[in-house]
């Protein structure tokens, strides 16, 4: 008597960005009809028993009438969502000898089945795929919805299957009915205005349409170069938010890796449209003061979607009205500011998503917003301006390397003035700064000034050095903390790369404290 065939093929969990490589096995047997899953899935995969006989019935197959057992390998790791439907129903369809089991053993199979049998879209196509290449998978099997997405992954066969008929009859199965598919929802499609992501600036936005400001417009040069966090404070009506929208303009595009990075996050979140390719632009968010520290750093059930934090990752988190956001949602950025990342802990699994953002920040100097400017009269107690500002608790300003007022603009600044320098010219700045950083910091695990460690700046200027003793007398003084000492450190090696120097000397680090202290006094 021969052993029973077992039905083996390929699938995928995702946990955050980290993939886990699942095989997907199934074995019919001669006992009571019944349909067992085993290997820890969650809720959604435990509902595809039901999809899956629905879609063989929709199809015309005939279900096993056997106990089918699905086994989920390794055992020990959480499977979530319904991406596994796929690969559940053709690996039945091979226990059942509709199709030989060879014809899926080497591939991945990914998606959710319709109860008609068609194959709808799923989230993480893009991660899905990129594991399986790492993972030396050749062929992968996808919703025909999310074909142009994975086929952005190169050196992988990218197959896309519409039903599970179709699908069936590419293994050599006889196929009782074909369903013709219906609409299904478009991957990562956003309704507007119901979303609630904010728009990214537009591709014309340049800085010259900035009027005045010179000293927010360097500093804003300083941050792209160096890739490091600031905060603008002034009176509303002062450009701060025209600003902030004009910093993914002079940033240079991203590389192949970190394309591949945050397109695959913007995936997960179900926030990527494919049409374009991969997101080679600096992502923009910009949350509202109302958004919850779950919409910010992520959340949901079981393994949490990615928040605008790590939407914003390799690009620019924007936060308007910094005051008004509430101290749960400004204090859970600390990690990530630190660390890169962001780690979310649940009861049924861990979720790391990548968070490297810049964060821009913009305040009013009170709660009329009238206390900083030549002219303008507030009516602010000294009491309400410091309470104002202190909802940016010290620890978290802290953190920010470039902290400038923005003043109201004047008459003369705006009629007969010539036009400011536009994107074009100080991104070719940017770019040359970046390319030096790049070349100093190869081999470290870093890109940008912004990232480096204070224990490795240190080092490599020496304690001797003009720049490390200007900054220590300041720090003598009582002006910084030993996080400020590093970070003025960065900022003025940012400001020698802009100016084409090699090492940052004491006029840079003069002009870094001053970008640090604008609003110390």
């Amino acid at each position: 008597m021969r052993p029973p065939p077992v039905g083996r093929t390929l699938a995928v969990t995702l946990e955050g960005l980290a993939a886990t490589i699942v095989a997907v096995e199934v074995i019919a047997i001669a006992n009571v009809p019944t349909f067992i899953i085993t290997g820890l899935p969650d809720t959604a995969l435990a509902e595809s028993r039901d999809r899956i006989r629905a879609a063989f019935a929709s199809t015309g197959f005939a279900w096993p009438n056997k106990r089918v057992t699905v086994n989920l390998s390794p055992a020990a790791v959480h499977k979530t969502g319904s991406a596994f439907d796929v690969g559940i129903a053709v690996a039945v369809l091979a226990a059942a000898g509709i199709i030989s089991p060879d014809t899926i053993r080497d591939a991945m199979h990914l998606g959710e089945l319709g109860l008609d049998g068609v194959l709808r879209p799923m989230h993480g196509t893009l991660a899905a795929v990129a594991a399986a290449r790492a993972a030396g998978i050749e062929r992968v099997v996808v919703p025909a919805a999310n074909y142009a997405e994975a086929s952005l992954i190169q050196g992988v066969e990218i197959i896309g299957a519409a039903t599970l008929a179709e699908l069936a009859e590419s293994y050599g199965a006889e196929v009782p009915w074909h369903v013709i598919p219906g609409s299904s929802p478009v991957q990562g499609a956003v309704v507007p205005g119901i979303s609630g992501v904010a728009a990214a600036p537009r591709a014309d936005a340049d800085l010259a349409d900035v009027i005045g400001q010179a000293v927010a417009k360097e500093a804003l040069e300083i941050a792209a170069a160096g890739a490091h966090h600031m905060l603008m404070c002034g009176p509303p009506g002062t450009g701060k938010t025209m600003l902030a929208s004009r910093l993914p303009g002079v940033l240079p595009p991203l590389d192949d890796d970190a394309a591949i990075e945050v397109t695959a996050v913007h995936s997960i979140a179900g926030m990527f449209r494919p049409d374009g390719g991969l997101i080679r632009r600096p992502p923009f968010e910009a949350p509202h003061h109302t958004a919850t520290p779950a919409a910010i750093v992520g959340g949901g059930s079981g393994i949490p979607r990615p928040g605008a934090a790590s939407r914003a990752h390799r690009g620019i988190l924007f936060l308007d009205e910094a005051p008004e956001f509430s101290a749960r949602v400004l204090e859970t950025l600390r990690q990530p500011l630190e660390q890169g990342r962001i780690v979310l802990a649940r009861a049924k699994g861990q979720a790391t998503y990548p968070a490297r953002f810049q964060l821009v920040l913009a305040a009013n100097p009170c709660p009329c917003g009238l206390a900083i400017g030549k002219g303008l009269e507030c009516r602010c107690s000294a009491v309400a301006k410091r309470r104002y500002l202190e909802r940016l608790s010290a620890p978290f300003r802290d953190r920010i390397d470039l902290r400038i007022e923005v003043d109201v603009v004047r008459p003369c600044d705006v009629s007969g003035a010539p036009p400011g320098e536009g994107s074009v010219r100080v991104a070719a700045r940017v770019a040359a700064a970046r390319d030096a950083q790049r070349e100093r910091l190869q081999g470290c695990g870093w890109a940008t000034n912004g990232e480096v460690s204070g224990k490795w700046i240190r080092r490599r200027l020496g304690e001797e050095s003009a720049a490390v003793k200007a900054v220590g007398d300041a720090h003598r003084l009582g002006v910084l903390s030993m996080r400020g000492f590093d970070s003025v450190l960065r900022v003025a090696w940012t400001i020698a790369d802009l100016d084409g120097r090699v090492a940052p000397g004491a006029g840079d680090v003069d002009a870094a404290l001053a970008l640090r202290s604008g609003l110390d006094r």
